[in-house]
């Protein structure tokens, strides 16, 4: 699935089930609602896609024309910090409110974090490979190996959860330019799941 279908998949979801969603709910968990579809379509889209690619087939997709894919990259990341805020709104709403409603909106803010972070991930997977094959290299896996998207994964995840690569050497000026800004944003994910975290567990000790 090329990045402009999708995106349009992922929009058309999250439209829906926030229209649905609005009409039901305060408009705080609407918009984390139809962020989190569309984020879930993202992600399991991706994984559907990549899923059981070797090398030569994780080549061809990731250098496959599509000049829509930096944009849809952009509209995604700047979705998942935007849904950031919606977090917040969404527990000052949690606040206000009596159990179930409470626990109900205080656990769709912390999936929806879980959400834009797994979105995040995906993103930087796909940019490495595409950097990756485009250039012909700029990571050395210390083996003879080409990668797969098993093996991008492994940098983004690495990456988003250290802020460093490990057992990896990057060695290109663009693939390093991306990890600085994946790093950057896995530090404001991370910081946002440690305050959502506490947030969650001192409003349930508080009930």
């Amino acid at each position: 699935m090329i990045a402009r279908t999708r995106l349009v998949a992922c929009l058309a979801s999250g439209l829906a089930a926030f229209a649905v969603a609005i009409l039901l709910s305060p408009w705080q968990i609407a918009d984390l609602v139809g962020w989190d579809v569309a984020g879930a379509v993202f992600v399991a889209s991706v994984l559907v896609s990549t899923r059981g690619k070797d090398p030569a087939q994780t080549r061809t997709m990731a250098v496959m024309e599509d000049n829509s894919r930096v944009a849809a990259d952009a509209i995604l990341i700047g979705a998942s910090i935007a849904s950031l805020v919606g977090v917040g709104l969404a527990l000052v709403k949690a606040g206000s409110e009596q159990n179930p409603a409470h626990t109900l909106i205080t656990a769709l803010a912390f999936l929806s974090v879980v959400v834009s972070w797994s979105s995040v991930h995906t993103v930087f997977t796909l940019r490495y490979a595409r950097l990756y094959y485009q250039a012909g290299g700029g990571i050395d896996w210390h083996s003879g190996d080409l990668p797969d998207f098993g093996d991008f994964a492994y940098i983004a995840l690495t990456l988003g959860m250290t802020f460093q690569v490990s057992d990896t050497d990057i060695n290109s000026k663009p693939i390093r330019k991306a990890a600085l800004r994946h790093a950057v944003l896995s530090y404001l994910f991370g910081v946002v799941i440690l305050a959502t975290t506490i947030n969650v567990v001192a409003s349930l000790l508080s009930r």
